[in-house]
């Protein structure tokens, strides 16, 4: 049975429209509930526009270092993949 984009945690998690989101891609995404990963999801495969998602990852990223702070631990200073760059023009 095939699984639609986003829907799995494999490698390829993601891809498709808009811009791939995922642990690879994503700050926090452990600590995410599945209904802020849903939104999440939705929101970057809606993206058309790299500085919207440049913008858009960053407010996600303090989202999140503010959510690590409270609970007394540290996001990695960057995601291993940038899940901007398929949108730069």
């Amino acid at each position: 049975m095939a699984s639609s984009p986003g829907m799995g945690m494999g490698p390829g998690m993601g891809r498709g429209r808009g811009a791939p989101y995922g642990p690879d891609y994503s700050h926090g995404w452990s600590m995410m509930t599945p209904e802020e990963r849903s939104q999440h999801q939705a929101k970057m495969r809606s993206m058309t526009n790299y500085d919207e998602c440049k913008s858009y990852m960053a407010q996600q990223h303090e989202q999140m270092a503010a959510r690590a702070k409270a609970q007394g631990t540290q996001l990695p200073a960057q995601p291993r993949r940038d899940a901007c760059a398929g949108l730069k023009p």
